[in-house]
């Protein structure tokens, strides 16, 4: 469990590594869920490969995606087997492993490699299917029923594998003891509700918050950026 907890890691510091060093020339191959779903479709047998964990695609993935990243024990075996001539899809929990894979098989004169922007979060995110062992998360009438209960609902969407996301939680806690029961705040995961993610057809990336007030939208927020000031300020005027 700690080798594999271990893997995760330097799968997530390796990536972040490398997103911070993506030029404007390698983001041209990142596409939208859309258009990376209708290249997809364009290809009879197509090359779609999860940069993420064993654990992670584990739990899900797109259909018909193999895994495969730089830590994997069959990783030289499953590059070989793709045809460097047509194009490959890959994709992670954002961008960041996904990217790092990329570079390798342009590295390796792969000639169409193309990432899927903002990861697995945007697939389901806009309504796009995939493979899930999730039984049991939850539903879009529970959904709507903390939203029809509360006058301030705080939902924060995301993946219990994904770094940014682990960041959100103090701020969360935060909130909690400045609004105590004035503000509800629902946590939801892609390992648990992937269904309900792909229902709102609303989430971009990982992750995401959305600030209701008497169940209409107030505000939509991706990634952490000084995610605490504008959910102080979107706060100071639903309330």
């Amino acid at each position: 469990m700690i080798k594999k907890l271990q893997l995760i890691v330097l799968g997530l510091l390796f990536g972040t590594s490398l997103f911070a060093q993506t030029s404007d020339n390698d983001k041209k191959n990142w596409l939208s869920a859309d258009l990376f779903a209708s290249k997809i479709g364009e290809q009879t047998n197509p090359q779609i490969i999860d940069a993420r964990s064993a654990e992670e695609f584990a739990l899900n993935h797109i259909k018909g995606a193999v895994n495969a990243n730089a830590q994997s024990a069959d990783y030289k075996s499953i590059i070989e087997k793709l045809n460097a001539n047509k194009p490959v899809f890959v994709y992670s929990i954002a961008n960041g492993r996904s990217v790092a894979l990329a570079k390798e098989l342009a590295a390796k004169n792969f000639q169409e490699v193309y990432v899927l922007d903002g990861g697995i979060g945007a697939w389901v995110g806009t309504g796009k299917p995939v493979f899930t062992t999730a039984t049991k998360g939850l539903s879009l009438q529970e959904y709507n029923q903390i939203l029809a209960s509360n006058k301030v609902v705080l939902v924060d969407i995301g993946s219990r594998y994904c770094g940014a996301c682990k960041k959100v939680k103090p701020v969360l806690d935060s909130l909690r003891k400045e609004h105590g029961d004035a503000l509800k705040i629902v946590e939801i995961e892609l390992e648990d509700s992937p269904q309900l993610i792909a229902s709102l057809k609303t989430v971009s990336s990982f992750p995401y918050i959305i600030l209701y007030k008497q169940g209409n939208i107030s505000l939509k927020k991706s990634g952490i950026t000084d995610l605490k000031g504008v959910l102080d300020t979107a706060l100071a005027q639903v309330h």
